[in-house]
Formats: C-alpha cells, structure tokens, sequence
C-alpha cells in the first residue's frame, strides 16, 4: 500500500527514469506490485527486473550472493567517477579509470582535497610525488594528452603529450585539446601546485559575497579557506 501510494503521487514525476523494484514479502511475491503500479508510470520510463526476498529469508548466508546475482543480471551500466582538477584557479573535471589506483585515490580524496605540487618533465607531462602509494597494475602504454597516470606507484602524472612507458592508468582529463591542455597543466613551468577534490572548489568562491574578500587560499590537507570581513568560509561557502 505504501508504494501504491507513493507511484499514484509521484508516479508522473519518474519521466525517463529507470526503476528497479526491490523489497521484501511473506509469500505474496512483488510481481502483482509491479503489475499493479505500472498503470501510475509513465510510458517512458525503463522498468527492470524485480526481485524479492521472503522476510524471514532476509538474514540467510546465501541472500547476499542471490541478491548480487540478480545486481549483475540487470546490466546496469557502470558510472564512471569523476574527479575535479584545480590549477591556479581553474578547474576541470576527469574521469577516473576503472582500477583498483583509481579506487583507492578516491579513498584518499573523501578524506579531503589533495594539493600537490607538480613540476614539467620530457615535452610532455607535469609530474611529482603523492604523498603515498597506489597499488599499481603497469603496463606498456602510450599516454596520451590529458591522460592521468600513475608512475611507480606514489607519483602522478598529468599528460599534455605523450609518451611510451611501463604506467598505471588513473584516469583522462575531459574535454580540453592538447593545446587547451598546456595552457592549463602550465607547461614548461615548475612548482605548479594542482589540487585533486570530488568537489568543486572553485564554486566555494562563488558561494561568498564577493565584497571585501581579502585571502582565498588551499590548506596543506586541500580545503580552501576564503576570508571575508573576518569571516572564515570553507570548501562549501559554509561560515566556521
């Protein structure tokens, strides 16, 4: 009754949507619940294989496992992570690689921003320490600009041209060309400082009242502090 009541609300708001059904019964099964709310959806929406579980059934060794089975069964394709990459105030997103590097660098980054500071290499990369190690899956690649790479395990390379080596993928840069991407890598320069983040630093700024800011500036740990008329903001645009 309750998601009969819930589809009869919003039913007409789940326009283009994709929904999975998913609960638990006592022997009534949730196919008549999907039958009985298809009437409230629109046309245009993408329903998939339910699935439920008997009640009493819920905390059994073997439900995980059936319940992952039916997961992988829908095909559901996979949303690629994305991280930002700020330098000098500009900031631009990148898609991470599907690895385990990759994994762990967000694990890192969900403890906070990430600065570190980067020097030009070769013609073709920005580079430097982590700060720690990534678990590393190397092999013979060509990176290309934009690619994002992991060399030795604890150092990070950002790409505006390429390069032939034994390196773990981390992930691209999206959207710029290879002449957009030395502009914004700083290419030819030293001591570049670049901030990794899962959220976007830059807007903070333009979550303050502009009037009278007087210092914007990234922490050792990554979190940008503004101060505005002795205020102090923090990544959000939040006042500590």
């Amino acid at each position: 009754m309750i998601m009969r009541t819930f589809y009869e609300t919003y039913g007409t708001q789940l326009a283009g949507k994709t929904i999975i059904p998913f609960g638990t019964h006592e022997g009534s099964g949730i196919s008549s619940l999907v039958n009985n709310i298809k009437k409230y959806l629109p046309s245009d929406i993408t329903l998939l294989k339910e699935y439920g579980i008997y009640g009493h059934n819920v905390r059994n060794e073997d439900t995980p496992t059936a319940v992952h089975s039916w997961i992988e069964g829908l095909n559901i394709p996979k949303q690629m992570q994305k991280i930002y990459i700020t330098i000098s105030g500009v900031t631009h997103t990148a898609t991470l690689a599907d690895n385990t590097a990759a994994q762990e660098l967000v694990k890192h980054l969900q403890s906070g921003n990430l600065t570190v500071t980067l020097n030009s290499s070769g013609g073709f990369e920005i580079w430097g320490a982590l700060g720690f190690s990534l678990p590393t899956s190397d092999e013979q690649i060509t990176a290309q600009s934009g690619d994002i790479i992991l060399y030795n395990g604890s150092n990070i390379c950002l790409f505006y041209g390429s390069n032939s080596w034994s390196y773990t993928r981390l992930g691209h840069i999206d959207g710029l060309t290879e002449s957009e991407l030395r502009d914004f890598l700083h290419a030819g320069e030293s001591n570049i400082n670049v901030t990794l983040s899962l959220n976007n630093i830059t807007t903070a700024i333009g979550q303050v009242p502009s009037n009278n800011i007087r210092s914007a500036k990234v922490l050792r740990n990554g979190h940008l502090l503004i101060e505005r008329d002795g205020k102090t903001y923090n990544t959000e645009g939040k006042r500590l």
